[in-house]
């Protein structure tokens, strides 16, 4: 079989596959979407995690129909594709900045908003963002491999769109070192709080393991591809970058939303008065919460806008010294 019509077979496949899972994803994801605006006070009040949760579920979506109308179509005329070719570039640094975005957040919130992380991330934001635009917008061409269709490829003599794609891995992995970091700082007995920290830890390994492996996927097929399969990648990266991103989101606002826990704390020695009940029953309802030395600095919701509720019912059997009922 000739090697072109091979690897355009093998684009499509890549394709048709990227857009099955996204479409999949989304319509399993509708209800998740639906409990997120029910959340929420007012349509004018949204929270940070809900835009975010639009942002990087409908950038998606555009980025997906522009790259995938494109190779499909058969009716692109050469002066429409002249300036159709660059949108998918465009919206695809878009979809990597919301969710570069929603990865740094959270690990700002992980590190209880320390400012210094804070600026540290900002600072690595901006640097990737800057970096990320040139090396995806440099010597970028339209091209055509069969009559009507268009999609964006990189000939120059510097082949920097491959660049893009080492430089939004190491953005994820320093971002998400430092937010496994600061995780593996929280050592709270509290059953729920582990699982809280459990969560996070896994969405965050996920979320690395299956972008690291969608980018190494297009970093081989711009360093060792003709401009026709260049972007045959390029759709995977999408859906994969859209699922982990609001799986981060969907999970977050699941352990907001999670109900209170209830437990039933009793007080039964003797006690001389009030107020070593009360210095009992603070010393029972913390017994939850406590940490290890290392990590006594640390709040334990990690303002993740995730609050635990432990809600306790008291029965105080209170006696005097003589065993009489007080």
């Amino acid at each position: 079989m000739d090697p072109l019509v091979n690897s355009q077979a093998s684009d499509k496949y890549l394709r048709i596959a990227s857009i099955s899972i996204a479409l999949y994803d989304y319509v399993i994801t509708l209800p998740a979407e639906w409990r997120f605006y029910r959340s929420q006070s007012s349509i004018f009040h949204l929270s940070i995690a809900c835009i975010l949760f639009i942002l990087i579920r409908y950038v998606s979506i555009v980025v997906m129909l522009l790259s995938n109308y494109g190779y499909f179509a058969t009716d692109i005329t050469p002066e429409i594709c002249r300036r159709y070719y660059i949108l998918a570039p465009i919206f695809k640094v878009l979809q990597t900045m919301v969710s570069q975005v929603i990865i740094g957040f959270r690990t700002w919130n992980i590190a209880r908003r320390n400012r210094r992380v804070g600026i540290a991330l900002a600072l690595l934001f901006l640097t990737a963002v800057t970096l990320e635009w040139f090396t995806n917008m440099f010597d970028r061409i339209p091209v055509t491999d069969e009559p009507g269709n268009c999609t964006p490829g990189n000939a120059g003599k510097t082949l920097s769109a491959w660049l893009y794609y080492v430089t939004a891995m190491m953005y994820d992995l320093v971002i998400l070192t430092i937010s496994t970091v600061h995780l593996l700082q929280y050592d709270v007995l509290s059953n729920r709080l582990e699982r809280i920290v459990r969560v996070l830890m896994y969405d965050g390994i996920g979320y690395l393991v299956v972008l690291t492996g969608s980018n190494v996927l297009n970093i081989v097929l711009y360093r060792e591809s003709d401009v026709q399969t260049q972007s045959a990648g390029a759709s995977i990266g999408y859906a994969v970058t859209w699922i982990m991103s609001q799986r981060i989101l969907i999970h977050l606002r699941e352990m907001q939303q999670a109900p209170p826990h209830m437990e039933t704390v009793v007080l039964a020695r003797p006690a001389k008065n009030a107020k070593n009940i009360m210095s009992d029953f603070l010393s029972k309802s913390n017994v939850d919460f406590v940490t290890s030395p290392r990590s006594m600095h640390i709040n334990n919701d990690m303002e993740l806008d995730i609050r635990v509720c432990v809600e306790r019912s008291v029965v105080v059997d209170y006696t005097d010294e003589s065993g009489r009922v007080a």
